[in-house]
């Protein structure tokens, strides 16, 4: 292993810089020789929550590790630029595609050279990232919002998931950003954006109901497509609904299942919007997620406090934890990647008839 702690001091009170180490060890012990990160050892691998523990490397580092990780995913990418949904070392476990989880290289690839400045390594990466962009974006409906997936028959969904396409929004900026860096003119993928972003932040009515959820409360503003006065109202009305004041965010409303990964995420879209001192709050909740190896239970089920999936750590809650930290502090060059400062000022492009379009 390679890393180093890089300058990650901790955030005071709440997670020490040891405390993080052993956090970044643990995940990067978990890491193949392939490069395939899974969810836990001997465990499945998606490519969505495989970029997030890259991202996490990247900013503790492990940047062969993070690299490799990428390769993994450039040796892996299917000839239509997509990946299948979940992997186990080199057998495939699950043939759907779904188009949010093939987006998301852009986002690790752009978070990864905010951190380290590498031009020449995104630029190996960059035929992956395009070809894996065009595939998403064969799947934008007439009202911006994106299909899904395609089940195992490669029949596309008819509806859209909020979650995933708030998500492939900033991914496509963080690709158009890439293409800019390295000198390339993506303007289509620009106003795919823009269509995109606007249907989120504006027709949450466009997308397949799943208000339980709290990645659904929440993603419009991680994902920067919905900001300011909408983003804290939004925040504000979902509040009680998605979080337990005290142990974090509810994976799903109707039930008192504490998520750490969730709790995370939540963390930096407070941060994006500029609520430090309600982020830092949400974030002490995940200690009760810690383990003494320095990974993270999945989720907690309140009042018994049992752990659910029973004893499940996860890579990516890891992952999680670690980049509501560096964003908390600073830490990195690409701290400020959900709170979209990297990033220019996206499109607003509503579709034609659109009542908003003025």
């Amino acid at each position: 292993m390679t890393s180093t702690l890089n300058a990650m001091g901790g955030v005071p009170g709440i997670l020490s810089a040891e405390e993080l180490a052993l956090t970044a060890r643990h995940l990067a012990q978990l890491q193949s020789s392939s490069g395939l990160i899974p969810w836990f050892e001997n465990g499945h691998c998606d490519p969505w929550n495989h970029v997030e523990a890259a991202m996490a490397l990247t900013v503790t580092g492990y940047r062969d590790e993070a690299r490799a990780a990428y390769r993994w995913l450039a040796v892996n990418q299917l000839g239509d630029g997509s990946w299948f949904n979940y992997y186990v070392e080199d057998r495939v476990r699950d043939t759907r595609l779904d188009t949010n989880v093939c987006a998301y290289l852009a986002a690790g690839l752009f978070h990864y050279l905010l951190a380290t400045g590498d031009v020449d390594f995104v630029a190996e990466l960059w035929s992956t990232v395009e070809r894996a962009i065009e595939f998403v974006l064969r799947w934008q409906m007439h009202d911006g919002t994106i299909r899904w997936s395609l089940d195992a028959l490669g029949r596309a969904e008819s509806y859209a998931l909020l979650t995933g396409s708030s998500s492939i929004f900033h991914s496509l900026r963080c690709a158009v950003a890439i293409s800019e860096r390295l000198g390339y003119s993506r303007a289509s993928w620009e106003l795919c954006a823009g269509r995109l972003g606007h249907a989120v932040a504006h027709h949450p009515g466009a997308f397949a109901p799943k208000n339980e959820f709290a990645m659904d409360w929440y993603y419009p503003i991680f994902s920067g497509a919905l900001r300011g006065e909408g983003g804290l109202k939004r925040i504000e009305d979902g509040w009680e609904r998605h979080v337990m004041d005290g142990y974090g965010v509810r994976c799903v409303s109707t039930n008192d299942w504490v998520t750490a990964a969730e709790t995370a995420e939540c963390v930096l879209a407070l941060d994006a919007l500029g609520l430090t001192s309600q982020a830092l709050e949400l974030f002490s909740c995940t200690s009760r997620h810690r383990r003494p190896d320095g990974g993270y239970w999945t989720g907690i089920a309140y009042p018994g406090e049992v752990t659910f999936p029973d004893s499940e750590t996860t890579s990516y809650t890891s992952a999680a934890i670690i980049l509501a930290a560096d964003a908390l502090t600073s830490s990195s060059g690409a701290a400020g990647l959900f709170r979209h400062d990297a990033l220019a000022i996206p499109l607003d492009l509503p579709e034609p008839g659109c009542p908003l379009g003025h």
